[in-house]
């Protein structure tokens, strides 16, 4: 039997309202914020990710999903969308179009990692960038957006965790400073992190090593070594997220490995999906439109999960929007009369009713089965003496009552009754 590759996974059935719940509340946030969908190629030339994201990182070096195309192009499928976006807004000139760009998305991912809970190789995220926009507010806006929805969705267990980066300049001087305290332990560091002490020093503070985090408490943390201006940045963020009554823990251990990163980044972790605690990310990254090739243009966004939502949810068992129920089930008594129900039902549905009725030429007995089974809320029995008679037996499957109502009046008797039902 052929079966789904490793670390993707179907979406059944029973699975979907689950995620037209979380979509519908997604887009309905997004569109009260004035943030615009936008869609982009499930594949990129390799250099979008390879440029913005950084050869040295996971993510490029080891997970993404690149192939050679016929016209000898590397292509990758999108293991993140930020740098999707920012290609889509510098190809298409989006800054002439106005100076504020706040672009939201929905869209499958992809990365080679070992399969586990919350972690697939195909996956789903939904995010949002605001390109063109120094304020800080900004910052607090999507961090407000990304917490909101989160908490709609139901969660419970979770954390905000926020930190800043400062600009460049101040955070180049402080890897010198932090460069001097890991000089110290540099042996006793893991293997990952003395690699990164030369590639990419910053990234130290991500090692999950109990070595490097026990180390790591004594360090330098870059939150002390910030500028006037980042310092002010921050606490104007802060400040907005108090007045929003929005909870958050100052975070100096959490950092962007990337020069791009800017001032604000931030996190939210959950208790409730095991090792793979991160619900959402995201932050600041001014440098990175002018990386890829466009005009200096700063920019602030963030990422989160779908599947991750889901887990967390179930795991807090966080009750989904139950899938909407079946207006009207036709019944065959007779089965001579089954040619005739497709005209009614679609009657029925071209008014906007959810309709349904026999496809197998079951016993009256399977179809109220089905009609139960799809918690339908009237049953029309075509067929039988009063079929003789020109009606229509309609039984209210909440009370039980049965009317007849005549044939020809049936569209309206039937609009009549679900709608004061």
């Amino acid at each position: 039997m052929i079966k789904a590759v490793t670390g993707a996974k179907d979406i059944l059935p029973n699975d979907i309202p689950k995620w037209y719940f979380i979509e519908e509340l997604i887009r309905n946030f997004f569109s009260n914020y004035n943030y615009k969908e936008i869609r982009t190629p499930i594949f990129e030339e390799t250099a979008v990710f390879s440029r913005a994201i950084g050869e040295e990182t996971d993510i490029v070096s080891k997970e993404m999903y690149t192939f050679v195309d016929r016209s000898e192009t590397s292509i990758t499928l999108k293991p993140e969308m930020t740098a999707a976006v920012v290609r889509a807004y510098i190809e298409h000139s989006l800054g002439n179009l106005q100076s504020l760009n706040k672009l939201f998305y929905i869209s499958p991912m992809f990365r080679q990692e070992r399969p586990q809970a919350g972690r697939l190789r195909q996956f789903h995220q939904f995010g949002a960038e605001a390109i063109g926009g120094l304020s800080p507010l900004l910052d607090a806006e999507i961090i407000i957006i990304a917490y909101s929805i989160i908490q709609k969705l139901g969660l419970k267990e979770f954390v905000l965790k926020i930190n800043s980066l400062g600009i460049p300049e101040s955070r180049e001087k402080y890897k010198v400073i932090l460069g001097d305290y890991l000089k110290n332990h540099f042996d006793e560091l893991s293997e990952e992190s003395k690699k990164r002490f030369h590639k990419n020093i910053l990234r130290i503070f991500d090692s999950k090593s109990p070595e490097d985090q026990e180390i790591l408490k004594n360090a330098p943390y870059l939150i002390n070594h910030l500028d006037e201006n980042s310092i002010e940045h921050f606490n104007i963020v802060k400040t907005i997220l108090d007045n929003n009554k929005i909870p958050y823990e100052v975070d100096p251990a959490l950092v962007r490995g990337l020069d791009y990163y800017t001032h604000t980044t931030f996190e939210i972790v959950s208790g409730s999906v095991g090792s793979q605690s991160a619900l959402c990310g995201g932050g600041r990254y001014d440098n990175l439109i002018e990386q890829l090739g466009g005009k200096p243009t700063p920019g602030v966004g963030f990422a989160a999960g779908i599947e991750r939502l889901i887990l967390a949810m179930e795991n807090e068992a966080v009750p989904f929007n139950e899938p909407s129920p079946l207006d009207v089930f036709f019944v065959l008594l007779d089965k001579d009369k089954y040619l005739l129900i497709p005209k009614f039902a679609n009657l029925l549905r071209n008014v906007g009713l959810k309709v349904e009725h026999d496809y197998l030429q079951r016993s009256i007995k399977a179809q109220m089965r089905e009609a139960n089974r799809e918690k339908t809320k009237f049953v029309v029995f075509v067929g039988g003496d009063e079929f003789t008679r020109n009606l229509f037996t309609v039984k209210n499957m909440s009370d039980g009552v049965q009317t007849e109502i005549p044939i020809e009046d049936s569209l309206s008797s039937l609009i009549t009754m679900i709608k004061g039902n």
